[in-house]
């Protein structure tokens, strides 16, 4: 009777140490990737413990596709946000106050312990320094990433964010570098791994090929993603990086583009590609899919530097810079920037199976996310 006694006392005093609420914001699409591991692990604890975390997914509507929005949930196997602040597109100064102006007025009716934000959207920079003025701690995921290209709006976010965040879960021994240096506390830094590559690990059995693709699929096939406005606003800059690439292929080589339709709407009426296939945004499943068969991937995407140094694939980077340089030191990238004899040679040397293998870096091993719900039981506890 003591011990049953002594028990109940214990459990009562974790539930009242633990039982706790966060707020996850999501503003694009890749957040979304990075946020779904961290769900699936505040509902496994739920599952295994007395002491419930409760959490609200918060959707700043900054970008995404609705007509993708259902399938995408689904392949993620997450909920619905709880609310949807719809702020939509803007400059960027317009962009950033619609989500502070939205976000404080959510926060004021739905307060929390605890604001967890994911990479370097204007959504993750803006709800940071809302929750921060209304006294909320910041748990920044993806914490201490650095290009040093200060032309870039994800840059500013990230320093913006990081100077005002209270806990550190970074992807690298690089990131706790880069926030050492900047005055840090160790005890703030908290190396976890790579959400993005839980969401791949536990994706990896499921992905689906996309309808109509068969044909594109015979052969080898490179595929190819461009979001960055150097890349993409400028339509001579795009149309003319398009025709190079298209006459780097070779044989039947295939060139593979998911592009969005604003993208190709800039393209010039009538302009033809022999070998690359437009296809529409694809759901992450089938994404994945033509990303795991490819002989290599082209691109100007952070994550993508990341999905496919786990999967092993050559990167080919059309970028002077990255914030995750682990993907170069370590796995399979190359930045390339606008070099197109660089890209050229680096076909070939893919095409003559020299490139080089590379690894993975440490903890990207799918369980970041348990980490992170781990250390912010312990610390949360320890402030409340």
């Amino acid at each position: 009777m003591i011990e049953f006694v002594k028990s109940l006392e214990a459990n009562t005093f974790l539930s009242e140490i633990y039982n706790m609420h966060l707020t996850i914001i999501a503003g694009a699409r890749p957040n979304f990737v990075k946020i779904a591991p961290i769900i699936h692990a505040i509902e496994s604890h739920n599952s295994d413990s007395e002491a419930i975390i409760e959490y609200s997914l918060v959707h700043t509507g900054q970008h995404y596709d609705d007509a993708m929005s259902e399938v995408f949930f689904n392949d993620l196997r997450i909920p619905k946000p709880n609310i949807n602040l719809q702020v939509g597109s803007g400059t960027q100064a317009q962009q950033t106050a619609k989500i502070m102006v939205a976000f404080e007025a959510y926060l004021i009716e739905h307060m929390t312990d605890c604001l967890i934000v994911v990479g370097d959207v204007n959504s993750t920079m803006a709800c940071s320094i809302v929750a921060k003025k209304m006294g909320v701690r910041v748990a920044h995921v993806e914490g201490g990433l650095r290009s040093g290209d200060m032309s870039m709006p994800e840059e500013i976010n990230r320093l913006l964010t990081d100077s005002i965040t209270d806990y550190f879960f970074t992807t690298s021994s690089i990131a706790d570098e880069n926030l050492a240096k900047e005055g840090v506390a160790q005890e703030q830094i908290f190396m976890v791994g790579n959400t993005m590559i839980d969401s791949l690990v536990s994706s990896y059995d499921s992905l689906k090929q996309p309808a109509g693709v068969n044909d594109l699929l015979k052969g080898q096939y490179f595929l190819l993603t461009l979001h960055r406005p150097s890349n993409v606003d400028d339509v001579e800059v795009l149309s003319e990086m398009l025709s190079t690439i298209d006459d780097m292929a070779e044989g039947d080589e295939k060139i593979i583009f998911p592009i969005h339709p604003r993208t190709k709407a800039q393209l010039s009426q009538g302009v033809e590609f022999k070998n690359i296939h437009f296809l529409p945004p694809l759901p992450y499943l089938e994404f994945l899919y033509l990303m795991r068969g490819a002989s290599a991937i082209i691109t100007d995407s952070g994550g993508i530097q990341e999905e496919s140094t786990y999967l092993k694939v050559p990167c080919l980077t059309l970028r002077e810079n990255t914030e995750r340089p682990e993907t170069i030191s370590i796995g399979s990238n190359v930045l390339i920037g606008k070099d197109m004899s660089l890209l050229k040679s680096s076909l070939e040397s893919i095409r003559k199976g020299e490139w080089k293998k590379g690894g993975i870096p440490d903890l990207w091993d799918g369980k970041a996310a348990i980490r992170i719900i781990e250390q912010l039981r312990g610390l949360l506890s320890a402030t409340n």
